[in-house]
């Protein structure tokens, strides 16, 4: 996925209507018109694709697509999210649309319709799904950029998705609108990209525990800004920047320590003895205890004045799985050592590159005093980012508004009294407004945000939103003005390697006379492997429980967990009645406090049959 968008300015698009008009005559198109796009426009002629085509052609999806399951339960968090007048659109690296969803937008079949389309350039000419995979970047077309007829009024934006080991797309996701005359980028560019960057978090999540320890450390080092080599001993990763600054003879030099490690590790192939620098002994990393440290050791690169390979191993489960070499020159060992200490928010935890991306994009988008909307599950930590987000920008303490809770007026007199404020005051005179809840918000606090925000644009205003409540025009005609600038955050089952670290930071107080809580590597992997539908909320009440309950010293153990986190994962895959079926289960032994007989009767078995069910559905070892 990318965030960059550097497609030069477009044309008027009364000015590419007629361009498109003369292309279409037999005349040139004119110098107005990117020599790209007309180069677009020419290869569709050339591929005899029809201008007047009624409908995409369809082709046969892919049985089982990985993007398509992996992307799935993202796809359907975020379809509730658009309006009526928008349209979400995934496509693989063939360009077959394999899932739609959302409302129903102008010159396009209906969402639902759209699944097994064929949007090749081939088959339907110049489209932003096509374009975004032909250059690996954000991609949008509008209106008359499009070679069909059908698309003349509908304007499309593309993300590209790329799966963890992949070096080219495997898919965009695509948000699609009715055209807007004048428009300057496309309302659902900030949609496609949080959707898009959700769905590669869920393909990280699907690739092999190595692969993914693996490209974690590549991809932090990389986020960083680094030139950074991954390598496992049968093959590497390459960042660009590593690329140019390193010849093929250093690269196999690294390559073979890599080997060297696993071997006197006695987890990978052996190797030779590595020669020349590569001698030194590299630092290990602790994974996923937490973020990389900086490697103390470095040596010196043959390649060029003042480099520097700073090699790391990789350690998972106590074993040797690679190593990671940071190229380094002079000038950024300076920056870095400037830059280190700032660049989180205070009071947040988690190291995740989910986590991360999404602290820095809001934390992007915080600089500027407009209206950020931050979108999420419950109890991902939609409020203590925002409480973060209002400290960093510095200015007064925020007027704290929950909308769950109803209280009549509140959001009213904060707009009335912005209102009132000097244009030529700004709004430095006014505390920020935190809004919580937005999707709980009654029809007047709507509309005096909608008549705050048609008067005044940028207002101090952050809000939270909890997606899957049935929303009316109003509020989300509100909804679709404050997605222009939102942050979707990941939910804890896309960022468990931030578990470690928040549960250092939840308990802030132990009990009178009791020490902190200290976790079993056991206890951490069973609380890895849940799915937890309530988030850092349902973590912090799982922690306050077991500190309440516990009664023995040491680390917590597995057994010490609520019963329904000390079962394992079912070990093949279930129907929906069974899945059904277990949940029942596991909910009535939690409010039964696991015993057993009081459960088998809630749920009107008798006790025999409830065991012989704990032993089916693989539950009866916890």
């Amino acid at each position: 996925m990318t965030t960059t968008d550097d497609t030069p300015a477009r044309p008027a698009l009364s000015s590419l209507r007629r361009a498109r008009d003369r292309f279409f005559s037999g005349r040139p198109p004119g110098d107005g018109v990117p020599e790209d796009l007309a180069q677009a426009w020419r290869r569709a002629r050339f591929f005899g694709v029809p201008r007047d085509l009624a409908a995409p052609p369809r082709v046969r999806p892919p049985v089982d697509s990985p993007l398509l399951a992996a992307a799935r339960a993202v796809l359907d968090r975020t379809a509730p999210m658009l309006s009526d007048a928008m349209g979400l659109v995934l496509v693989d690296s063939r360009c077959r649309a394999l899932w739609s969803g959302g409302g129903r937008y102008a010159g396009t079949p209906a969402p639902d319709g759209m699944a097994g389309l064929d949007l090749s350039e081939k088959a339907v000419g110049h489209n932003s799904a096509a374009l975004a995979l032909r250059t690996g970047r954000r991609a949008e077309v509008h209106g008359p950029e499009h070679f069909l007829d059908l698309w003349q009024e509908v304007s499309a934006v593309s993300v590209p998705l790329y799966e963890p080991t992949a070096g080219r797309p495997a898919g965009t996701v695509t948000v699609v609108a009715p055209l807007g005359e004048g428009r300057a980028a496309h309302p659902g560019a900030a949609l496609a990209e949080a959707t898009a960057h959700a769905i590669e978090t869920e393909l990280l999540g699907r690739a092999r525990p190595p692969e993914r320890v693996l490209l974690d450390a590549y991809l932090r080092r990389r986020a960083e800004g680094a030139a950074v080599v991954a390598l496992d001993g049968s093959s590497r990763l390459i960042s660009p920047e590593a690329a140019r600054l390193l010849s093929h003879e250093t690269l196999a030099r690294l390559e073979r320590h890599a080997t060297a490690l696993l071997r006197d590790a006695g987890t990978g192939p052996a190797a030779g003895p590595a020669t020349g620098p590569e001698e030194h002994a590299p630092e290990e990393i602790p994974v996923p205890d937490g973020e990389i440290p900086v490697p103390e050791d470095e040596f010196a690169v043959p390649d060029g004045a003042g480099l520097t390979v700073r090699m790391t191993r990789l350690v998972h489960r106590g074993e040797v799985i690679g190593a990671v070499a940071t190229v380094c020159t002079a000038a950024r060992r300076a920056r870095s050592a400037e830059r280190r200490g700032h660049d989180r928010l205070p009071g947040l935890v988690g190291t995740s590159r989910p986590w991360r991306l999404t602290v820095s994009r809001a934390t992007e988008l915080a600089r500027a005093v407009e209206p950020l909307l931050l979108t999420g599950e419950p109890g991902v930590g939609k409020t203590a980012l925002a409480r973060a987000l209002l400290g960093l920008r510095g200015t007064a303490v925020p007027r704290v508004v929950d909308a769950a809770e109803q209280v009549p007026g509140e959001v009213p007199r904060w707009c009335q009294a912005l209102a009132e404020l000097p244009e030529s005051e700004g709004h430095g005179g006014a505390p920020p407004l935190l809004l919580r809840h937005a999707e709980r918000l009654g029809q007047s606090d709507v509309a005096a945000l909608l008549a705050l925000l048609a008067e005044r644009p940028a207002v101090p205003l952050v809000a939270t939103h909890t997606p899957g409540a049935p929303t009316g025009p109003c509020l989300g005609r509100l909804l679709d003005i404050l997605t222009a600038r939102s942050v979707t955050l990941p939910p804890l089952r896309e960022r468990v390697e931030d578990i470690p670290a928040l549960l250092a930071g939840l308990p802030r107080r132990p009990s009178p006379g009791r020490p902190p809580l200290t976790w079993s590597l056991d206890a951490r992997r069973a609380l890895e492997q849940h799915t937890w539908p309530g988030n850092v909320a349902e973590l912090a009440h799982v922690v306050r429980e077991v500190a309440d309950r516990r009664r023995a010293t040491g680390p917590v153990r597995r057994e010490e967990l609520p019963y329904g986190l000390r079962v394992p994962p079912a070990t093949r895959r279930l129907s929906g009645i069974e899945r059904a079926e277990r949940a029942a289960i596991l909910e009535a032994l939690r409010r039964h406090g696991d015993n057993k007989a009081r459960a088998a009767e809630s749920l009107g078995i008798g006790r025999a049959t409830l065991y012989r069910k704990l032993r089916t559905y693989g539950m009866d070892q916890a």
